[in-house]
């Protein structure tokens, strides 16, 4: 434990916080998907620290982009003629 940070936690701890970030994830992307148009954006859920690795910067969230008109035509077009 002295020459490594990262055995300070066992096995059971390192799944354990990887469950409790799924879930954290999980219950983001439900809100978000459940949110109307006009609702606050909330920021992604910041991992837990794990021992001997650095702390993570929070996450912005990215700007979203749509197709254009012709991109989802072609798309289906292409779907449509396989």
């Amino acid at each position: 434990m002295v020459l490594d940070d990262a055995t300070q936690w066992g096995s059971q701890e390192y799944l354990l916080a990887r469950l409790s970030d799924g879930m954290e994830l999980s219950n983001y992307l439900f809100i978000q998907a459940n949110s109307g148009e006009d609702a606050e954006e909330m920021p992604l859920p910041t991992p837990i620290q794990r021992p001997g690795q650095p702390a993570p910067e929070p996450q912005k969230p990215k700007p979203e982009e749509f197709a254009s008109g012709e991109e989802v035509a072609a798309f289906f077009s292409n779907m449509s003629s396989l």
